[in-house]
């Protein structure tokens, strides 16, 4: 484990040439991605992967998402049918990963795979994200930038006040637009099965598939078959509370729309996710809300209802993995 401060560079030419060059030679660089920032390792390294997992203090039993430039990028480590290709070519670049058979012999580890024959793929949107893929070369392993089961970093800030003195360097381009993870839809057989909502909604994808997402009824949380799945995520150290309709004393209240629940005076900070009611908006400010309400030091947070639609699901969905025992 790393002893020294994390370098943290900024998103220039040099900067990113700097990262590159730490991520081939088996280090780990946080940097960001439309969705969150990511804490990348090459892929084909098992030692930079195992420091991945070493540092999140990830189980090693949850599968990594390989980061890479573009579409011909991802088809040299996963097998894309026609339906995979169909999502693929609409949605990237952008916040949706493609679980699809691994390609035999591609020199991606095995333990970024936690030993599935699947490969989990994404070709992030920004171009900071697709630079520095281009400049390493090799697919990057990039969960989010935080110790694992914590709130998702969408800022540099966010990166070094978990991961300090456990990386090498983080890239620091600003927050993130979208602040909730990239959407996970496997793709096997001409079967498209919703894993994990996030930043592309179902209703879009329903839309270019012509018909309905599988559900993925049979997951089993002790054995996720992609990022994101265990049953507590996203948490922050103060418990969560769902759906209220009254605020206790001595909590901190988490709103949307401006809808205040009974008692919201008693709360000790309130925060909103979005006073207009956008759930775009809501989604990019979530994870910052919850490390800004932790900050403030109370046992229990307060959430109001969201609504469960299009960008909705993802909010969600990441609140219920918040609010899961420990």
């Amino acid at each position: 484990m790393m002893t020294r401060r994390t370098l943290r560079l900024d998103a220039s030419a040099d900067g990113l040439a700097a990262a590159a060059q730490l991520l081939r030679d088996g280090g780990l660089v946080a940097f960001p991605t439309e969705t969150v920032y990511g804490l990348g390792g090459d892929a084909t390294n098992g030692r930079a992967v195992a420091g991945i997992y070493a540092a999140k203090g990830r189980p090693p039993f949850n599968p990594l998402i390989s980061h890479v430039p573009d579409l011909a990028a991802a088809r040299q480590f996963g097998v894309f049918d026609a339906v995979a290709l169909r999502l693929a070519e609409r949605f990237w670049p952008g916040p949706l990963t493609l679980v699809v058979p691994a390609v035999a012999r591609s020199g991606v580890s095995e333990l970024a795979m936690a030993g599935l024959p699947t490969i989990a793929l994404r070709v992030p949107a920004t171009q900071t994200a697709r630079a520095l893929l281009r400049q390493v070369g090799r697919p990057v392993t990039a969960p989010s930038a935080n110790v694992s089961g914590h709130v998702s970093p969408t800022t540099a800030a966010h990166v070094l006040a978990d991961l300090d003195g456990r990386i090498d360097a983080v890239v620091d381009g600003g927050p993130t637009q979208v602040g909730v993870e990239s959407t996970v839809v496997a793709v096997v057989d001409g079967v498209a099965t919703l894993l994990r909502p996030g930043g592309v909604t179902r209703s879009a994808l329903e839309a270019v598939l012509g018909g309905k997402l599988a559900e993925n009824a049979a997951a089993d949380p002790a054995r996720p078959v992609s990022p994101g799945m265990l049953a507590s995520h996203y948490a922050p150290n103060a418990q969560v509370r769902l759906n209220v309709d009254e605020v206790r004393v001595g909590e901190a209240l988490l709103t949307f729309g401006c809808a205040r629940p009974a008692g919201s005076g008693r709360a000790v900070m309130t925060l909103d996710l979005s006073e207009g009611g956008d759930l775009a908006e809501a989604a990019a400010n979530l994870f910052g809300a919850l490390r800004r309400l932790d900050a403030a030091g109370v046992a229990t947070i307060a959430v109001a209802p969201v609504p469960d639609r299009d960008l909705g699901e993802a909010i969600n969905d990441r609140l219920r993995r918040a609010a899961a025992p420990k």
